[in-house]
């Protein structure tokens, strides 16, 4: 509100008029609370919150008009003293002999448990300071003085940043050259493998964001020092500075209220990667088979359940160091956990899935490391097994990724698990019933005993498989040397029991045929080496 309390203002001294006229302005003066607020800004300084309806007049006319006698009070072109004066239910701010403002006791926020008498020698103090810096901002000498040490400010700035700068360069060079000839004194390494550890590059961009805060600290510092200097602006640079120093001790404060529940942490992490360690040599131990463990624990599965039990012990030491953690109590800390906890849970189901699947594969014992298996259509040799696939590296060159849970749910065939007491490997020829069956065994066996890759100690051995209606189904069973070399192996076999069973007339019927043909289908010795293969050519890899 804007009382006209110039009359009032001008009587000095209580006199029964000036009493008379107090009371009619208590009387008249009629606030009341309104529901919108507006600040009185002059100079670009909020002076103070109007809240109240005053004579019928609005919180946002109220500070229009405040507004224009301020500015009709700077128009002069002189400093003017500011003085309160407080009567019943109300209190004047006054300028020139001219009340410039008048707050009421709705005006103030109780809440805060600011008095009416506070609020308006807060106000007072304000616009005084306002109005110093308008009467400032009038004077050229004043605005000249400010632009010179905004200037050696910039350029103060600059020769800071510079210098940042050129200490940049030579201490990420100093810091190069000191970690090469270290490592090398030390014996370690080389400098070129230390260049090729890319070492340099990690310690070239650390000093890289050390001068990049070093720039931003040095322009924020110039920004608000060149605002603090003209009256308008200084608002803002005395807010930034404000803001600057008001972070470093609340950074501060919150590092020293964090030490005890950083020591707690620490000592938590210590006992964790103690219990962990004693943990991995008792399982070392077993896995090397220097000690004996518990009946349902294997050499085989000592590694992954070591694995499991570290991170069953980092989940646990997490959940304790949680309470402990800066800032976990606050609400975005607190927003941030529900939000990853929502997307382990969407995400979870395929992911758990996987990770079951994998303890099946590691406890039921049915894979491991460098066997060579068969699952389903897939054969080669066990390169990798992970907590969510498979890696199979085939005879073809070949790498699958075969995900754990289609491994489960597929038939597994590990060729290697038992290859000390002779893993059999079969193949089979379906020959007619005019050839001899001890002929037959015959050739086979004498197959198996030229080709390369078939273990002599296992002794092969042939049996008649099925009598069909045409010809006899035979099958060689014989033991591998390696098993990745399964492919290579049968490709010799199978070369060498074409050429035995032509070599002695006896025709292969496989797969079927309708009737006796009118001589054997069989190649002469004569044209095994037809154009345009040649004697010492070799057929299989």
């Amino acid at each position: 509100m804007i009382v006209c309390g110039t009359a009032l203002a001008a009587q000095s001294q209580t006199t029964p008029e000036n009493a008379a006229l107090q009371r009619l302005l208590e009387v008249g003066l009629h606030a009341e609370p309104s529901g919108e607020t507006a600040t009185v800004v002059f100079f670009n300084r909020p002076i103070v919150v109007l809240r109240a309806r005053v004579l019928g007049r609005g919180p946002a006319e109220r500070a229009l008009s405040s507004n224009r006698l301020m500015d009709d009070l700077i128009s002069g072109g002189e400093a003017h003293q500011v003085e309160t004066r407080v009567l019943v239910g109300a209190a004047l701010v006054m300028a020139g002999g001219r009340t410039v403002l008048a707050l009421t006791s709705p005006d103030v926020d109780e809440l805060s448990g600011e008095t009416l008498d506070q609020a308006a020698a807060g106000a007072a103090r304000r616009l005084q300071q306002a109005l110093d810096e308008a009467y400032e901002a009038r004077t050229p000498a004043r605005l000249l003085r400010s632009a010179a040490v905004a200037l050696a400010v910039m350029l103060t700035g600059a020769l800071l940043a510079f210098a940042v700068a050129r200490s940049h360069r030579a201490v990420s060079a100093r810091l190069v050259d000191l970690a090469e000839t270290t490592v090398t004194k030390s014996g370690i390494a080389d400098a070129n493998l230390l260049r090729a550890s890319r070492l340099g590059e990690f310690q070239r961009r650390l000093t890289s964001y050390i001068a990049v805060v070093l720039y931003l600290l040095i322009s924020y510092s110039v920004i608000a020092i060149i605002l603090r200097q003209f009256p308008f602006t200084r608002p803002w640079g005395e807010s930034m500075r404000g803001f600057l120093f008001e972070t470093g001790i609340n950074v501060g404060l919150g590092i020293a209220r964090s030490i005890p529940g950083l020591v707690t942490i620490a000592i938590i992490v210590f006992l964790t990667r103690f219990i962990v360690r004693l943990i991995g040599l008792w399982f070392h131990a077993i896995d090397q088979g220097s000690i004996a463990g518990p009946r349902w624990l294997h050499p085989e599965t000592a590694q992954p359940t070591r694995r499991l039990l570290t991170a069953a012990a980092w989940l646990f030491a997490i959940v304790l160091i949680f309470p402990y953690v800066p800032g976990s109590q606050t609400d975005a800390f607190k927003g941030v956990s529900v939000l990853v906890g929502l997307i382990v849970t969407l995400g979870s189901s395929g992911l758990m899935n996987q990770l079951m699947s994998n303890f099946m594969i590691t406890y039921s014992r049915a894979l491991r490391v460098g066997d060579f298996v068969r699952i389903g259509e897939v054969e080669g040799t066990v390169m990798h097994l992970g907590m969510l696939s498979t890696k199979i590296h085939t005879v073809f060159g070949e790498e699958v990724t075969i995900p754990n849970a289609v491994v489960i749910a597929q038939t597994t065939t590990d060729f290697s698990r038992m290859v000390g007491e002779g893993v059999l490997t079969r193949t089979s020829v379906t020959i007619g019933y005019d050839s001899p069956w001890r002929q037959v065994h015959s050739l086979l066996l004498t197959a198996a005993t030229r080709t390369p890759g078939i273990r002599k100690e296992v002794k092969p051995f042939v049996f008649q498989a099925s009598l069909r209606d045409f010809y006899v189904e035979y099958t060689l069973a014989f033991a591998l040397e390696r098993q990745d070399q399964r492919v290579n192996t049968l490709a010799a076999l199978h070369a060498n029991i074409q050429d035995l069973f032509n070599e002695y007339g006896v025709q292969i019927m496989s797969p079927h045929y309708l009737g006796d043909p009118a001589a054997p289908k069989v190649v002469p010795a004569d044209k095994w080496f037809a154009a345009p293969a040649h004697a010492k050519e070799v057929s299989t890899r």
